[in-house]
């Protein structure tokens, strides 16, 4: 039987892509594993929501990878996604709606604080990256 697993993504990528990278695969790898994996972007961890930048991560990981954008997709596909409408505005300059983030808007519960809470002290499990 799968935990609840919790995963907020709030570090700056750009300061640690790697860091960013693992969360994602952590986050797939917790779906693979059967777990029911809830992800929450927050802060600078919006920035995971820009595709221009998922793209910039594959090619960290070689000249034709697309091993980022395939775990995000598995993430956005399988997971509860939860997302700070402030951080995305202050992040990436868009609004809630603009259909300009790589997953549909309508995938994604628009929290802040209390929604992070709620998932922290409901899960079993908590990571941060």
């Amino acid at each position: 039987m799968g935990k609840s697993v919790f995963i907020k993504l709030v570090s700056e990528p750009r300061n640690d892509s790697l860091k960013s990278i693992i969360g994602i695969a952590c986050a797939a790898q917790a779906i693979d594993d059967g777990h029911d994996v809830s992800v929450f972007f927050a802060g600078a961890g919006t920035r995971l929501l820009d595709g221009d930048y998922i793209n910039e991560l594959n090619k960290e990981m070689g000249p034709d990878s697309t091993i980022v954008s395939d775990m995000l997709n598995k993430v956005f596909d399988n997971a509860v996604l939860y997302c700070s409408f402030a951080s995305v505005k202050a992040t990436l300059g868009y609004s809630e709606g603009d259909g300009a983030l790589n997953v549909a808007d309508d995938k994604i519960v628009w929290s802040g604080p209390p929604g992070v809470i709620k998932l922290a002290t409901s899960s079993d499990v908590q990571l941060t990256y």
